[in-house]
This record gives C-alpha cells, sequence and structure tokens, in this order.
C-alpha cells in the first residue's frame, strides 16, 4: 500500500540513505522502483525488509551474514530476537512491522508483552510515544498510507481506554481537570494519556475529548469550575491561528491554568499568555502534574 522514499525508509529504520545505498549496490538486500526522474521509491515489502535487517544489525549481525538469509530465516531471527531482547528500540522496530504489516495479533502482543515488563505509564513513556514520533511525521505528510495510521491508532486508543478504566478512583480527589481538544483536532491519543496520568496520581478528570466548541467549553467549565484545562495541537493549523487561538483560550478563561501540548505546541514562537503552560513533551506533562498534586 506504501510508497516511501529513502528519506521515509531512514526515518523509519535509523539507518542513513548513504548505508542503504551501499547495502543495496554491495548486498542487493532490496530493489527500489525509479521516478522517471531517476529517484528512488520503496514499497512496503521492501521497507518491512529494511526494518527487519536493521533490527538484526541493530542486535549484532553483521550486514554479510544477514544477507545471506532468505526472508524466512530473517523473520525467524527477528522473532526470536524480539522475545529475548526487550530493549525499547527492539520494541519500537518491532511495532513498525507491525504497522508496516497491519499485524494486528502481534502488535497487541508486544503491547501486552511490554505492558508486563515495564508496567503501563513507562511502556507509553518509553516505547509508544518513541514510535509514534517516529512514524508521526510521515503520518501528516500523508507518506503513511490511512488505513496503517487507523490501525495503530485504533488498537493504542483501545489500550488507552482499558488502563482508564482500570485506574481506581480515589475519595480524597487531588483537583480536577478538564481535557478536551479544539475544534477540529481529532487526534487524541497524547490527550488520553494525559487523561491517564492525572487520574492514576488522584486527579478528577472530566474528558471532552475531539473537536469541542470553545461555547461548549465554556458551559462545561462554568458547570465543574476545573482547577486547569488540558489540550493538545496536532493537526496542522493555518499560520496564525495556534496562536489567535491559545490567546483566546487564556483571555476566556483568566483565572484558570492551561496546559498546551502536541506537535505544533513546539513551533510557537515568543512568549505565551501567562496563565498557559506549554508542555513541549510527556515528561514535562508529568512533571507539571506531579507539581500541582504535591503543591
Amino acid at each position: 500500500m506504501g510508497k516511501y522514499s529513502i528519506k521515509d525508509l531512514e526515518t523509519l529504520s535509523g539507518i542513513k540513505a548513504h548505508t542503504i545505498r551501499i547495502w543495496e549496490k554491495r548486498y542487493g538486500i532490496i530493489t527500489p522502483d525509479r521516478t522517471d526522474t531517476n529517484i528512488r521509491t520503496y514499497c512496503d515489502s521492501e521497507l518491512k525488509k529494511l526494518l527487519n535487517i536493521a533490527l538484526l544489525n541493530n542486535n549484532g549481525l553483521k550486514i554479510s551474514k544477514i544477507s545471506e538469509l532468505d526472508e524466512t530465516a530473517i523473520c525467524e531471527e527477528v522473532e526470536r530476537i524480539g522475545t529475548q531482547n526487550y530493549s525499547h528500540s527492539t520494541q519500537i522496530d518491532r511495532l513498525v512491522v507491525c504497522m508496516v504489516d497491519l499485524d494486528r495479533a502481534k502488535f497487541e502482543q508486544i503491547m501486552q508483552d511490554g505492558i508486563k515488563q515495564m508496567g503501563f505509564e513507562q511502556f507509553c513513556i518509553e516505547v509508544l510515544y518513541p514510535f509514534l514520533q517516529k512514524v508521526g511525521v510521515m503520518w501528516m505528510a500523508s507518506t503513511i498510507n490511512p488505513a496503517q495510521e487507523h490501525f495503530v491508532s485504533s488498537l493504542i486508543i483501545q489500550k488507552l481506554y482499558v488502563a482508564i478504566d482500570g485506574l481506581y478512583s480515589p475519595d480524597n480527589r487531588k483537583g480536577k481537570a478538564i481535557c478536551f481538544l479544539r475544534e477540529g483536532e481529532l487526534h487524541e491519543m497524547g490527550l488520553l494519556f494525559y487523561r491517564y496520568l492525572l487520574k492514576k496520581r488522584g486527579v478528577e478528570t472530566i474528558y471532552l475529548g475531539q473537536s469541542v466548541p470553545l461555547e461548549d467549553l465554556k458551559q462545561v467549565v462554568h458547570a465543574h469550575r476545573p482547577d486547569f484545562l488540558v489540550t493538545a495541537f496536532v493537526a496542522t493549523m493555518d499560520e496564525g491561528l495556534l496562536d489567535k487561538y491559545i490567546k483566546t483560550l487564556s483571555n476566556s478563561f483568566p483565572d484558570k491554568i492551561i496546559v498546551i501540548s502536541g506537535h505544533q505546541v513546539s513551533q510557537i514562537p515568543g512568549s505565551l499568555p501567562k496563565n498557559v503552560i506549554r508542555c513541549k513533551n510527556v515528561r514535562e506533562f508529568i512533571q507539571f502534574a506531579d507539581n500541582r498534586i504535591s503543591a
């Protein structure tokens, strides 16, 4: 389904484009198609093979030895290493292969094993988030097929809902938060994980989810009087609209702390309103949540 550039392969495999070209020429590990202007393009099967080769190479097998293996032997060796080596990078590489293959059973098994080994929170931080960052830019650039995006998103969101539902809610709540996405924003994985982190720390969370109109948000804030609001910006916005929306939020809720995150947040130049806190990554959000609870 996919059609990838050599830069895409570099991003997903971690193997430099120059090295990929050498491996093509010397060992014939993959054979790209070429456009009329002689630009390399690769299909799903070639990406999967390179990802598996990269995983083996990262685990100590020399490319000269890997090139002697057929595809069945490569896959068997990858499976053996994957079930014995729980390093973050190995599990991330395995998830990428499952995404390309649309292999639901194996994707869920990797998540289940990782959660068992590390716990849900650490697995999300150390494996799922780096995995999503690895492919996220390509999703936004429409390099990854939409079916692959929906496949991955649905599986992870299911896990997040189960994990959230399984958390104990203490009677002595440590504050209240409203989690929402702006109107037109549909990427809720990050926000769901923030909801999990807050609930785990005893914060009552009112989850409004995707595409919330500002007027509706105002009514909920007025009715429930939260201590702070949490939102994320992933989808690309026209120049100036993000800055304008953040200022509107600040002015609409001047007595509330507003926590913002997501890929687009890192692109905002200059300073933010005083009641707006920017979390550039999940670790910064955890630090914010822990500081709020201990304050």
